[in-house]
């Protein structure tokens, strides 16, 4: 029995019904579970002496919008967690689909791994995803006063606010965005006989 298919049985064994689905791509398992059952599953990932996944190495927001240039038909947001047993030498890739895309919230993990808090609160000041139970989920990348999350693939690319210093009122404020949105179009120009043996 290889690795991955020890560590397979392991998981159906420790999650059970909490599994809904698991994957193996490019030498890896990615496991997705609801989000309802997130915080216990990874509780049980870290704690199940079986598993003993005992380091977060990475957690990050997905938007699912249009994924693969293609209209995607379910949940749009997503927070992904790579794991890694030392003990066992196995990584797993976790998935948890926020079920409400206007307001996406899963359950904090940062209590499990406290290495989670600083990933949580950059998935939340880029995507918006809410982490409940963070004890201090505030921007980390942004400006206190940027408007939206930059991350989302409706995001406009000039954004909504700009910030400029007022020489007259000695600070920095905030004002609409003032770059007019333009189409650009490239020319192409060639020579006559453009690289025809020269």
């Amino acid at each position: 029995m290889s690795n991955l298919q020890e560590l397979r049985a392991r998981i159906d064994a420790s999650l059970g019904s909490r599994v809904k689905t698991l994957e193996q791509g490019v030498g890896e398992l990615t496991l997705v579970v609801g989000a309802d059952a997130y915080a216990e599953s990874m509780r049980i990932l870290r704690d199940d002496p079986l598993l003993g996944f005992d380091m977060l190495i990475d957690l990050c927001g997905v938007d699912y919008r249009n994924y693969r240039d293609v209209e995607w038909d379910g949940p749009r947001f997503a927070a992904v967690s790579h794991l890694l047993s030392v003990v066992h030498n196995w990584r797993l890739r976790v998935r948890v689909f926020c079920p409400d895309d206007d307001l996406p919230v899963v359950a904090s993990v940062a209590g499990i791994w406290p290495s989670a808090n600083w990933y949580e609160r950059e998935a939340f000041d880029l995507f918006g995803i809410v982490f409940e139970g963070h004890t201090d989920l505030r921007r980390i990348l942004t400006d206190y006063g940027f408007v939206g999350h930059p991350f989302r693939k409706d995001f406009p690319v000039s954004g909504y606010v700009e910030m400029r210093y007022d020489p007259a009122q000695g600070r920095v404020i905030y004002q609409p965005v003032t770059i007019e949105p333009r189409e650009i179009v490239p020319r192409i120009i060639r020579e006559e006989g453009y690289g025809a043996g020269r």
